[in-house]
């Protein structure tokens, strides 16, 4: 075999069409052996002997894509000083493209000994762990290019890739659970014809399953275990693992781009599979352990842990923030995904131990030409002192908005005193994010996510129900702001079932008309369960994965998110650019962009604000009085809307505003049956909402003189309400015809608010 000195750059393997250029960084290293593992597992050392600034490399001429390998790293085995190389461990390149296999709970891959943790174990671990494969970097992506949707305009369906698919009855079983699946032409036309704009994968970089769950009969089904940043995880691919799963993830993101989807990443930099000082030796700490993990000061054997994993990240090293840049802009220009929800993200910004908005991981997001042009979205918390972060990143970011999860959940289930932070939150948490410049935008809105229940556990449990775990039932969190509308799980109870739905879709509703980003959960616009488990990290099983046979409250519920979505889309007044005001805005109107209103129609007083027992607001949003033009410069003017909120257990009078604001308002829709879409209501008009419930009422734009004496041309994207009524309910009709496989059909639920 011919041996060429090969380059410093880029790291990892690199196929040019001819042969393989390999580089791999260790300072700590005193050799490294390249090792190419044919498909019998025999292996073929090869010393690396160039080395330049720490990095190891070596150019192959007849290396071709395909090929599996590893890399022995040669060097001090000091955990007190914090190195542990240790040649008999085969070790993953932390640049590999593909990998191939998965690791077992074998002792090999452990460098102590099990029965003495004080005796080294020098077993050779190839035969029992994961190889990286060389991978083909050519693809015909045609004519793709991203959805690139205006951050205001978008709706995000946080999705696994194979939960979602594994029981679509409209996919071959074959293919369900992979990335085929995903972009199957079925589950594009479900989020077609949901109206969602993004989906937000969970972790698809190739991650590990523990060892622990392995022995109990599990799975870590949700993959934030990762061993390989560059790496599309295999047990997701279709046709193999041998750079396959490369190939497909591309399709199918070519595919979801072709209908106008974007595909976001949940990423997880802050720590990696390998866990704490008794983790297995599977690439980074054979490498450079020191270099690569945050290690306790004056006690180098242990590490540092701010994500209850075992170790960190340290983001203080020069080599560590070259491999998240590098995987981020891999991911984008190679994989053509349109941005990144960051796990854990506060031990990203960690220098020391607190939390630095202005730590360097941060610096170099904010000047990369291409990371900074991509939706950027923290889940701003960790397990660390001061790790909770809402609010508190830079203005480049978006966050996942714990406050208005909280907020929100609380109002849902008439909890005392929550109206005034419930305003704050519908109104896009300004009080947040305006300080540092930051824009609704900033604000990741969602009131279910993967991590805790599904929307319809939330409105059926009171406790979590972990017990098939294998921890009983203790693991998960034990406070969920929840309620089970009046028992615990399935019930038979009509009237139960019926606040339970009436409930999901007011948690649905005030979602899609709050301002700031909305992420809706997978499955939960169908009425998804998981039976009170709020922590299905392990449950690769039906319990987790979509049921997509929906009886008629799931149907429903699978129309009225589709019909909300669709209201949220069509009017601006739901997806403000900038924070409303709450003031009187110069010229055009007398109202301001929004106002509170209580139950009797006034402006909400001093005392109802801070009457812990009112749980009634109506608020009013002025379409005439969005200051911000569209993207052609053209003065935006939409209908105004009136949104009653009840959340008291019992039913309350509401009265219609006087005619200031509005002359005559029309029924758009709701989530309890009291009045008629369509129905015409007056100013004064009194009508009574039922517990638990809301109302959404319309008036289009008078399109008179505030337009036609504007200084800038003025466009309106609003129809009358009664029209659009008329048109939604043929349309629900027809996609009750066309979608939901399975669905047993329902009655109409669009004929009544």
């Amino acid at each position: 075999m011919q041996i060429w000195t090969g380059k410093p750059y880029p790291l990892g393997a690199t196929f040019d069409g001819s042969g393989t250029n390999f580089a791999l960084f260790s300072e700590v290293a005193d050799r490294v052996e390249l090792c190419l593992i044919d498909e019998s597992g025999e292996e073929r050392r090869i010393e690396i002997t160039e080395v330049d600034a720490f990095v190891w490399h070596v150019y192959l001429p007849s290396v071709q894509a395909g090929q599996r390998y590893g890399f022995r790293v040669h060097g001090p085995y000091d955990p007190e000083n914090g190195h542990r190389c240790d040649p008999s461990k085969l070790l993953l390149d932390p640049y590999a493209k593909a990998i191939t296999g998965m690791a077992t709970n074998h002792p090999s891959l452990y460098s102590y000994d099990f029965a003495d943790t004080t005796q080294r174990n020098e077993e050779d671990s190839a035969p029992h762990t994961m190889l990286s494969v060389v991978v083909s970097p050519f693809f015909d992506w045609g004519n793709d290019h991203p959805p690139a949707h205006q951050y205001h305009d978008t709706v995000i369906y946080e999705a696994h890739v194979k939960g979602l698919t594994m029981q679509h009855p409209g996919i071959d079983e074959d293919i369900r659970g992979t990335y085929v699946a995903m972009g199957h032409p079925e589950i594009i036309k479900h989020l077609k014809s949901l109206g969602v704009t993004a989906v937000e994968l969970m972790p698809v970089h190739q991650f590990v399953q523990d060892g622990h769950l392995v022995e109990k009969g599990l799975r870590n089904y949700w993959g934030y275990n990762t061993i390989g940043f560059f790496a599309p995880h295999n047990e997701y691919s279709y046709a193999g693992d041998a750079g396959q799963q490369v190939q497909e993830f591309k399709t199918m993101v070519k595919n979801l781009h072709a209908a106008g989807i974007e595909v976001i990443l949940d990423v997880v930099y802050n720590h990696t599979a390998e866990g704490n000082q008794m983790g297995p030796t599977l690439s980074f700490r054979g490498i450079d352990n020191a270099a690569y993990y945050r290690l306790v000061e004056g006690d180098k054997a242990h590490y540092y842990d701010t994500t209850g994993t075992g170790n960190s990240l340290l983001m203080r090293t020069p080599h560590v923030l070259q491999l998240i840049m590098d995987s981020l802009r891999y991911w984008v220009t190679e994989m053509h995904v349109d941005g990144f929800r960051f796990d854990l993200a506060s031990t990203l910004a960690r220098e020391l131990h607190e939390v630095d908005r202005l730590s360097a991981f941060f610096d170099i997001i904010q000047q990369d030409p291409i990371i900074s042009q991509v939706k950027l979205i923290a889940e701003p918390w960790d397990l660390g002192e001061g790790g909770y972060q809402v609010g508190g990143f830079p203005p480049l970011w978006s966050e996942w908005n714990g406050r208005y999860r909280d907020t929100v959940r609380d109002a849902g289930r008439s909890e005392p005193g929550t109206l005034a932070e419930f305003s704050s939150r519908l109104a896009g948490s300004s009080d947040l994010y305006q300080h540092t410049g930051r824009t609704p935008i900033a604000s990741v809105n969602f009131v279910t996510a993967h991590d805790g229940f599904t929307l319809r556990d939330l409105v059926s449990y009171n406790e979590r129900h972990n017990e098939a775990n294998g921890e009983g039932g203790n693991d998960g969190e034990s406070h969920n702001r929840s309620w089970n509308s009046g028992a615990e799980g399935e019930t038979e109870d009509a009237e139960i079932s019926a606040l339970r739905l009436r409930r999901a879709k007011n948690f649905m509703a005030t979602l899609l008309v709050s301002q700031g980003v909305p992420m809706i959960l997978h499955g939960d616009e169908m009425g998804r369960t998981q039976g009170g488990n709020n922590n299905t990290y392990c449950q690769d099983n039906e319990i987790s994965w979509v049921d997509w046979d929906l009886d008629e409250d799931q149907q429903e519920m699978l129309d009225f998110t589709r019909q909300m979505i669709g209201l949220r889309r069509t009017h601006p007044i739901f997806r403000r650019r900038r924070f409303l005001t709450g003031l009187t805005p110069e010229g055009g109107t007398e109202l301001a962009d929004i106002v509170w209103l209580g139950a009797g129609g006034a402006p909400m007083s001093d005392g109802e604000w801070q009457d812990p027992q009112n749980k009634c607001v109506t608020v009013f949003l002025n379409g005439g009085a969005i200051p911000e033009p569209n993207e052609r410069g053209e003065r935006i003017v939409d209908d105004s809307a009136l949104i009653l909120f009840n959340f008291a257990g019992n039913d309350v009078d509401f009265t219609i505003p006087d005619a200031a604001y509005g002359k005559e308002w029309f029924v758009v829709t709701g989530t309890a049956n009291a009045q008629e879409i369509g129905d015409v209501l007056a100013p004064g008009t009194t009508i009574t909402r039922p517990a638990f419930s809301v109302l959404f009422l319309g008036r289009p734009h008078a399109e008179v003189e505030e337009v036609a004496n504007a200084e800038t041309p003025a466009i309106s994207i609003s129809q009358a309400a009664v029209a659009r009524a008329a048109a939604l309910k043929a349309q629900r009709e027809q996609t009750k015809k066309e979608h939901a496989p399975g669905a047993t059909g329902s009655p109409d639920a669009a004929t009544t608010a």
